[in-house]
């Protein structure tokens, strides 16, 4: 049997070990919408997120993330039905081998795997896609845009590639 070739998502000229901002995406297992509901879309009561169990658990580790992690800070987040968007800072520290500095793709990846881990623990099974995505944040405006989609991605939870019925 032969497997798909997976496509690379790293840039091939970019230093993964400097300090930066980061975008990521995680999605469940299928995009199955197990983390929350998004409710009240009109004009007079905006979009509310309504955590499952999962997403409960989700939103608990993510305000904890940050105590195993003296170099990563999570400056802003969202759990929507399918997927989380968080937008984190990476901090170069020497916390590898004799003092070496870790890449930032390990520290994204150890982070990322971290979170689900704790996660599915207290899920008691995996219910996160394997992959997940990162952006490298190219400025502030990037960050600007990336911030502001983050806060109205409830809203436009029926517009998003992520959406399911």
């Amino acid at each position: 049997m032969e497997f798909p070739k997976r496509k690379p998502t790293r840039l091939k000229e970019y230093d993964y070990s400097q300090d930066g901002y980061y975008f990521i995406t995680m999605c469940t297992k299928d995009k199955r919408k197990l983390l929350c509901d998004i409710v009240g879309t009109g004009i007079l009561d905006g979009p509310q997120i309504k955590f499952t169990e999962y997403g409960e658990i989700a939103n608990q580790q993510i305000e904890i993330m940050t105590d195993f992690y003296d170099d990563i800070k999570i400056n802003k987040y969202v759990v929507m039905p399918n997927h989380i968007h968080m937008l984190i800072e990476i901090i170069r520290s020497d916390d590898g081998p004799s003092g070496t500095p870790v890449p930032t793709n390990s520290k994204i990846s150890n982070f990322v795997g971290t979170f689900k881990r704790f996660c599915n623990k207290q899920y008691g099974k995996n219910i996160w896609q394997y992959r997940s995505y990162d952006h490298i944040i190219r400025g502030k405006e990037d960050y600007k845009e990336i911030w502001q989609y983050i806060d109205k991605n409830p809203a436009k939870w029926k517009e998003d590639k992520f959406y399911t019925e």
